[in-house]
This record gives structure tokens, C-alpha cells and sequence, in this order.
């Protein structure tokens, strides 16, 4: 854990939960201090190690009915897998939230980390006949690496879940057609880099678009641009550095998510 997310540990909470509390709810001030927020909808979700849940899938989610701004360490809430709160929290979980990120957690032995947004740029493309077009910067990096779900509605029903988990497979960056944009990962700061990328890509498609037709990346370019690119791979960081450097933005700004 980066030194950066220092604070006394409550005393009735194990050293490892507190420090997973303080680490998502960073990241829910950095999407907040983006713009990567939907009034009080979306979620971040992190699973606790083996060492606090004793082998159990348990894992942190964000109060409902609160914005990411307001999020805080000791406000986040514990929940299991079927859903159920098991840390006393007085706040709700949003069901629709649960039913994706828990599908994840459970299915993929690797989803430490589960994120979903509804930016104006990733819903756009995920409303695209042809998705996410590899013609940037950015794209080029996911080359091979993002997936796509079709729409189903809204996401409250747990018979979606092995669909879901098949249109995923392996790769990180999901687009969910007609609704948003998903990545999941081993740790939070490169299921946040994947995130990032896949936004960038989104965001520059959209500005791209609307001057005129783009300029198409070759796939054994796109495919160098993968490999050399290194952002995600735990052996160059996975994207810790980024992550810890806006950890340090948003502590100047508001370190009250410490609380």
C-alpha cells in the first residue's frame, strides 16, 4: 500500500480492511475530481483479501444514496456475495451495482477490482453499431483486449451473470452495449489504468467522429502498441504510479475520504 494512505486503523477493524477502505475510497474522490460520476449511480468495487474475509468472497461497495464525493473509508460498505451487508452499515446497496460487480467477483478468480462508468463518451461509443474503433492513440493499446456484452436492460437480474461472464472471457475492458463502460482487474490501480484507457479512447473516437471519418491503426501496429505499451503489466507498475499521483491531487484538494 502506498504510503500516501496513512490513518489509524479503527480499532475493531483489521489493519488490511481499513487500508483497502482508504485505497477505494481515494479512487471514488478521483473519479469524482474526473467528472466520472452519475449523481449517485455506478460503482467501484474492491474484494477484500483472504487475511479479513477468512477465504470468503467479501468486498467493499459504495453507499447508496450518496455521491462519490462524499464517500468516505468508514462509510463504504461490507457486503457478501448474496448481497448482504455485514458490516452494521445503515446505508443500502444498490441492486442493480451489485448484481454486475458480484457476477464478476464471483466468476473471474482475478477481478480484485470491478469499475463501471457512464461517461458521455463510453456510453456513446457503447451506443455505436461499431463499438470502439481502433483508430488512436489509445485504442491501439487495448488492442485485443476489450469486450463487449449486448444490452439486456437494466441490470438487476442474477440470470444475466454467466452470459456476462461469457462475453468477457479474459480481456479487461469491457463495453456494454447501449450502457457504459466496465473494467476489472487484479489490483485497483490497473483496473484503473485499463479504465483510463479505455475512456481516453472513447473520449478522442468521440472527438475524432464528429470532424470527420478516422484514420484506421493497423492491426500489427495496434498489436506492437499492446505490447510496448507496459501500462498494465505488474512487472512495469500496472498503473501504481498514476494511481498514487492522483491519490496525491486529491489529498490536496479533500483528504476527509480518509475518515
Amino acid at each position: 500500500m502506498n504510503a500516501i494512505l496513512k490513518s489509524a486503523t479503527p480499532t475493531h477493524m483489521h489493519p488490511e480492511e481499513w487500508q483497502a477502505r482508504l485505497q477505494l475510497a481515494a479512487c471514488y474522490r478521483i473519479f469524482a475530481m474526473l467528472g466520472w460520476t452519475e449523481m449517485i449511480y455506478n460503482h467501484i468495487t474492491l474484494r477484500l483479501p483472504a487475511s479479513v474475509s477468512g477465504g470468503d468472497k467479501h468486498f467493499l461497495i459504495n453507499p447508496f444514496g450518496l455521491h462519490y464525493s462524499e464517500v468516505t473509508a468508514s462509510n463504504l460498505v461490507k457486503i457478501d456475495l448474496q448481497g448482504r451487508v455485514l458490516d452494521g452499515s445503515p446505508h443500502p446497496v444498490n441492486p442493480a451495482g451489485f448484481t454486475v460487480h458480484a457476477a464478476i467477483h464471483a466468476g473471474m478468480a482475478d477481478a480484485h477490482c470491478v469499475m463501471h462508468t457512464h461517461t458521455t463518451a463510453g456510453v456513446a461509443v457503447a451506443c455505436l453499431e461499431g463499438g470502439l474503433s481502433q483508430s488512436n492513440f489509445y485504442s491501439a493499446q487495448l488492442h485485443d483486449m476489450v469486450a463487449y456484452h449486448v444490452f439486456e436492460g437494466i441490470t438487476i437480474h442474477a440470470e444475466e451473470a454467466p452470459r456476462l461472464l461469457r462475453s468477457i472471457g479474459t480481456k479487461p475492458a469491457v463495453i456494454l452495449r447501449n450502457h457504459g463502460l466496465l473494467a476489472w482487474g487484479a489490483t485497483l490501480a490497473q483496473t484503473f489504468a485499463v479504465l483510463w484507457t479505455l475512456q481516453r479512447a472513447c473520449e478522442i473516437q468521440l472527438a475524432t467522429l464528429s470532424m470527420g471519418p478516422a484514420i484506421p491503426v493497423p492491426e500489427a501496429i495496434a498489436a506492437k502498441c499492446t505490447r510496448d505499451a507496459l501500462q498494465f503489466n505488474p512487472n512495469h507498475g500496472a498503473g501504481q504510479d498514476v494511481y498514487d499521483a492522483l491519490v496525491r491531487q486529491v489529498d490536496r484538494l479533500d483528504a476527509s475520504y480518509k475518515n
